[in-house]
């Protein structure tokens, strides 16, 4: 445990960010980072989750994710503190974009992976790509409507530290312009969104709260079930997730 005690350490040291206070909980094996805007939660194998404070933006992060994503989580850190480069949307070109580059580019920038989708849209500043935003097909939700069909922003995210403010957007703008949906849901981590999210600012709605979800590590891997010839090294249960819809 020494070993992994020293691994979040070296992560904390490798933070770009302001930090005011740390604290560490040996009892518990939690470390309480406090930066000038948020307190970070850096839980090591096995350890639950805290209820963070109810004013502050709380940001909850696994040993898992630590060591196999550390850039990832440092580059967003960043971007949340208004750290590194800001570039503004009416500046960028957004085009569609096919599977193959939208699936590098999240597997490069995405915390949570790569998912495919069916629609994919990217922003480009002076030729190169800088967020993506990847959609679901329609759903025809006839309970709502004869012709009312639901989309689901399934991933977005921008390239490592960069920030194109007004990014997100300028893809919805362009997704809704193609398409007409009725309405646009998407997903929103507790483990960085707490109970409300920057969705909120353009027009997105909380509609529900979903249930805490718990992963099996295996290695690097975060997997919801495992094969029968494996067993995990831990278990870990996230914060859940808000369920938000954008009303068009």
């Amino acid at each position: 445990m020494d070993g992994k005690k020293k691994n979040v350490k070296n992560f904390i040291q490798a933070l770009s960010i302001s930090i005011s206070v740390i604290e560490v909980y040996e009892e518990s094996d939690l470390f309480k980072v406090h930066t000038d805007q948020a307190v970070l939660y850096l839980y090591m194998p096995g350890t639950l989750r805290k209820e963070g404070e109810s004013k502050s933006s709380v940001i909850h992060i696994d040993y898992d994710q630590l060591c196999s994503a550390p850039e990832k989580i440092i580059n967003r850190l960043k971007g949340q503190h208004g750290l590194g480069e800001r570039i503004y949307a009416r500046t960028t070109v957004v085009a569609r974009i096919d599977k193959r580059v939208a699936l590098a580019f999240q597997e490069e920038h995405h915390l949570q992976g790569a998912l495919p989708g069916k629609y994919r849209y990217g922003l480009f500043y002076r030729g190169e790509l800088m967020s993506v935003a990847v959609f679901s097909g329609g759903r025809n939700m006839r309970q709502e409507g004869p012709d009312y069909r639901s989309f689901e922003l399934i991933r977005f995210c921008h390239k490592s530290d960069t920030l194109v403010v007004g990014g997100l957007s300028k893809l919805l703008k362009a997704f809704i312009k193609d398409f007409s949906p009725q309405d646009i849901m998407t997903y929103a981590d507790r483990d960085w969104s707490s109970n409300h999210s920057s969705l909120q600012t353009i027009g997105f709605e909380i509609v529900n709260i979903v249930a805490p979800q718990c992963f099996a590590i295996v290695g690097e891997q975060r997997l919801s079930a495992i094969p029968e010839d494996q067993q995990a090294d831990y278990y870990v249960e996230n914060k859940g997730s808000l369920k938000l819809k954008l009303i068009l």
